[in-house]
């Protein structure tokens, strides 16, 4: 178990719990260990080198076996990535004269002849009854002889390993930023969260636990050891519910609730009971969960305990069998009633639905007067919205578009997206820019002084985490909306899936698009050269893990964008593979080297989405030829058989458009709101730090920096978040 839990700490901080170990002469193979780790883009600190040298040799070994394997996950490199054309990027041929090539061996071939023959006599062949086709035909071994090693460049990515503290230190504070996070989890940290609730359940916790979900996923660990449960709601019972059961805390996807065991039975229909005792109009919330909670009633069996009566009031509503009128039945009424000023009223008591219906507040109102009622309110209750609330309602207002007419996305909390046209009336910009300047001054007002801010430059352009769901697990991932340079001649694109029990074939794809966001070209298994670029060979099955590839000279590519996609062909989707990620290299002209080379590797993130066409990230290249990435997170549903980037290319469109042209805020709002145009700002050069305490924002944790300083990096980038 400890392995398990050094291998949280290392991925969730890119910190390295203080090995143990007799004193000892380690500094050999201190040097050898990070001589490895730089192999695959990772250093040890000058302050973790210095650990590990005072250790004994045998303790060094030991924590680099431990660390190795976490790391290599960490950027792909656990498995083997094999390519089907053995000298890829070089000697790729042509797509026709592969595909005659698979048919003149097929004809050779005794056993496939006669089906092929068929085929062609009917006039259509399918690729996938040539033996040639989409199976590998060399070894991983065989490959690794074929190709040239890397040359090193100054370029490549280093990811630096910190010192720790101690192991039990080390995960109470990650279980405290993971449970005490502002924003939803993304699914990886809310299962890692699950992990260190049930070790750290008995121990200290958060001051407040803003995220129910997260509150879910602790009170399962709290329960199964005797403690007090955190419940203000109805619905907070049934998400625990829902982890018992081991269904979907988020309540998206319906749970098949399992038999309770009795006492796990008495501890949920007692947390019913006090929540509904202390409040009764809490009952009304059954409303919105209505069929869960009447399935979750015949696993209670409540009528079994007369103590709770109102744990049985609870699914008595359920039933229809109690009237509890709902506080949003109320507002839908006046709503739809158009009684502005008497829904507004009534919301302010309840800020944070307030902020979520000033868009359409705004433009029911019949009059300036009623306009005036509903900013007035918004500014009155704004102390009492949470920050992530507040910040997405400012980046929906600075989004908003003064005419009607545009294209509207919308993303859901699994990453699907679909994109309508915008056909609301326009909120007057008056009001529109008033209430944003409201937000802005909330906003300041809860930030900290920084005091002294050392900025990495270019962490400005990230966007802020409102959402842990819009950001991928991985490693260089960024939150959807995100923009970040890419500083390399060569792009590399490469996904990796293993299938779990039926044939499975992913199709790595890239959609080039012009400035106008119509159809250069593409590149993907019907189409292996293109302008600038090379397609690795189409890969069909996947028993024991399969790569594909698309190398890129950004030099020569014509269009504006470049949109990698990974297109579901045939089998099992991304959520039932075993394994599945997507990811990035960057290298110089020359470096050659494997077709995947870890330390060249910038982002890897897992594709884990509902939909059968993950676009992870978009390319633009700018007025002055540079290349920036634009990160998407995003997936399409696609049919369910044979996608392929010919047919999706008008969707992946419209959706790349609508996303590329929206802004996000991000740290380069939060850092101006914190300055105030009068804190001082130092750029961090990468070279030397500051003596004294500094707040520290940018993509990985300088050395040296003094103990006391506040460090935000892509690990805990959440914290930015004001409360």
């Amino acid at each position: 178990m400890a392995q398990i839990f050094e291998s949280l700490v290392i991925r969730h901080t890119h910190r390295l719990p203080s090995p143990k170990g007799s004193a000892g002469e380690g500094a050999v193979a201190a040097r050898q260990f990070d001589a490895v780790l730089a192999s695959v883009g990772f250093k040890l600190s000058a302050e973790l080198l210095e650990r590990l040298s005072g250790l004994t040799e045998a303790a060094v070994v030991h924590t680099a076996r431990r660390t190795l394997p976490v790391v290599r996950e960490m950027v792909g490199d656990h498995v083997p990535h094999n390519a089907y054309f053995i000298d890829f990027p070089a000697n790729v041929p042509d797509t026709q004269e592969f595909w005659a090539r698979c048919v003149a061996e097929a004809l050779g071939d005794e056993t496939a002849r006669g089906s092929v023959l068929q085929q062609v006599r009917r006039g259509a062949l399918d690729l996938l009854s040539l033996p040639a086709y989409g199976r590998y035909q060399h070894t991983y071994e065989e490959m690794l002889a074929a190709q040239d090693e890397l040359i090193a460049s100054a370029g490549d990515r280093i990811t630096v390993l910190h010192l720790g503290r101690d192991l039990d230190a080390e995960l109470l504070d990650l279980y405290l930023a993971l449970a005490g996070s502002r924003t939803p989890l993304n699914e990886e940290d809310l299962r890692d969260l699950k992990v260190l609730a049930q070790h750290c359940a008995p121990g200290p916790q958060p001051e407040t636990i803003p995220v129910r979900e997260n509150r879910a996923v602790i009170n399962e660990a709290r329960l199964n050891v005797g403690a007090d449960l955190l419940l203000d709601t109805v619905t907070d019972v049934l998400r625990l519910a829902c982890a018992l059961s081991g269904g979907d805390v988020t309540l998206q996807e319906p749970t098949r609730f399992r038999s309770i065991p009795r006492p796990l039975r008495r501890g949920l229909l007692a947390g019913l009971d006090a929540v509904v005792a202390a409040n009764p109009a809490k009952l009304a919330d059954v409303h919105a969960h209505r069929e869960p909670f009447k399935r979750l009633g015949e696993r209670l069996h409540p009528h079994e305990y007369p103590q709770w009566p109102y744990a049985a009031d609870v699914f008595a509503v359920a039933r229809g069998e109690k009237e509890a009128r709902s506080f949003d039945s109320r507002i839908e009424e006046l709503l739809d009633a158009s009684e502005v000023l008497g829904a507004v009223k009534l919301l302010e008591s309840a800020p944070g639905k307030l902020f979520r219906a000033l868009d359409h507040l705004l433009r029911i109102a019949a009059d300036q007067a009623e306009r005036e009622a509903v900013i007035g309110a918004a500014v009155r209750v704004a102390p009492d919205v949470s920050g992530r609330v507040v910040l997405s309602v400012r980046e929906h207002l600075h989004n908003r578009a003064r005419e009607s007419g545009r294209s509207r996305i919308f993303v859901n909390r699994r990453g699907r997206a679909w994109v309508t046209p915008d056909l609301r009336p326009p909120v007057p910009a008056a009001d529109r820019d008033r209430l944003i300047a409201a937000l802005d001054a909330e906003t300041r007002r809860r930030l900290p002084a920084p005091g002294r801010l050392l900025l990495d430059p270019d962490v400005l352009d990230v966007a802020l985490p409102l959402s842990g769901r819009a950001t991928a697990a991985g490693l260089g991932v960024l939150p959807r909306g995100s923009v970040s340079a890419v500083d390399g001649e060569r792009l590399r694109f490469f996904v990796y899936w293993k299938e779990t029990e039926r044939r499975t074939d992913y199709d790595l794809s890239a959609l080039l698009l012009r400035g106008d966001y119509t159809t250069d070209s593409w590149l993907s298994y019907t189409s292996l050269k293109g302008v600038g670029g090379r397609h690795s060979g189409d890969i069909t099955e996947a028993p024991d893990g399969a790569s594909e590839f698309i190398d890129l000279s950004l030099d020569r590519v014509r269009g504006t964008f470049i949109v990698p996609q990974v297109n579901i062909f045939a089998g099992e989707s991304f959520e039932e593979v075993e394994e599945s990620f997507f990811g990035f290299m960057l290298r110089d002209a020359e470096q050659k080297g494997r077709p995947f080379e870890p330390r060249t590797v910038r982002m890897k993130s897992e594709l884990r989405g509902v939909g059968r066409v993950a676009l992870p990230l978009v390319f633009r290249r700018g007025d002055d030829g540079t290349w920036r990435a634009k990160w998407l997170h995003l997936y399409l549903r696609g049919i369910s058989a044979a996608n392929r980037v010919e047919e999706n290319q008008a969707s992946v469109s419209t959706v790349v458009r609508a996303l590329v042209e929206r802004e996000q805020l991000t740290v380069r709002y939060l850092v101006d709101l914190m300055t105030d145009g009068t804190a001082p700002v130092e750029q961090w050069d990468g070279e030397r730090v500051p003596d004294g305490p500094v707040t520290y924002i940018g993509f990985g944790r300088p050395e040296g920096l003094h103990p006391d300083s506040r460090v935000i990096t892509l690990e805990n980038l959440r914290d930015l978040i004001p409360a």
